[in-house]
Parts: C-alpha cells; structure tokens; sequence
C-alpha cells in the first residue's frame, strides 16, 4: 500500500464525511447514536476543511482518500499555549495498517508549534485511548459532558 499524505482541501468533503460517518458508526457501536452522511454534513465539512482556523490533512491509499486528521488551537480550554487535535478518522477497511499513525505523526508535527496539545475523546472507549496512548497521549484526568468525555495531553517539544 503506497500512503501519501496531503493537505485536504473543500473539494474532499464528500470523502471526509464518508469516511467520518463510516469511523463513527464502527467505533462508537453502542456508546454514541449511528449518524448519517447527508448534505448539510458535507457542507459543514467544506467549511471547515477551508477555514484559517484549523489545519485538515487526508491520507490517501493507493490514491484514494482512507482517512483524515485535523488541528486547530484549543477551544476547551482557550488557550494559546495549547493546541487541539480536532479529528483523526480512518476508513474502518484500513484500521491497524498504521494509516492512523502516519496521520497522527503529521498532526504531532504540526501541533510542535505549541508547548502542549489537547484531545477529547469518549470515556469508555478503549480502542481510541490505546491509540492515543500509543502515540504518547495521555489522560489527565479533566471531564466534561458530565464524564462522558475525557480529555488526553500531549507534551510536545520535550
């Protein structure tokens, strides 16, 4: 498998969703509702992938987009010190291939610009938290949603 990872931009938002949709509904079988790709998803996407705030990557497999990743500053808490990994999805056909890693070494990489970065992730979901961990994340023990969500840090530059 040939990965090369590059900049998204608007015009992959139809794939992104897929893609996000897709990672939702198997990753989160039994602790979120299923949700559906539709329009409005997609356009949320394009803005997104087009804004100055954060910065969007995909991944593509033998030239086809199988994952995505994203940063931006921290919006919980605000910040400046921090930086926020907003998303990393993989396509479920090419979870454990070390796509998912390639992408979070990219956002690692980016995320140097700040002294520590931020991630929210469910709390009862080990498949996310031995990611995360793997890549040198770890729970600090802030909660918010009434303890359904968790935060992880990275340290960065040290």
């Amino acid at each position: 498998m040939t990965v090369q990872i590059r900049a998204a931009t608007a015009e992959d938002a139809p794939r992104v969703v897929e893609i996000y949709v897709d990672s939702w509904n198997a990753g989160f079988t039994g602790l979120m509702p299923p949700i559906e790709a539709d329009d409005a998803r997609i356009q949320r996407w394009a803005t997104d992938l087009a804004n100055d705030r954060t910065s969007w990557w995909v991944a593509e497999a033998d030239g086809s987009i199988a994952g995505l990743v994203g940063i931006g500053p921290s919006r919980d808490p605000v910040d400046p010190q921090l930086g926020e990994l907003d998303t990393i999805a993989v396509d479920p056909a090419h979870w454990r291939t070390g796509l998912g890693t390639n992408l979070m070494h990219t956002a690692l990489d980016a995320l140097a610009a700040y002294q520590q970065a931020v991630l929210w992730t469910l709390a009862n979901y080990p498949q996310g938290q031995r990611f995360y961990e793997s890549t040198v994340w770890y729970a600090d023990g802030t909660t918010r949603a009434d303890g359904h969500q968790v935060m992880f840090r990275h340290d960065l530059n040290r």
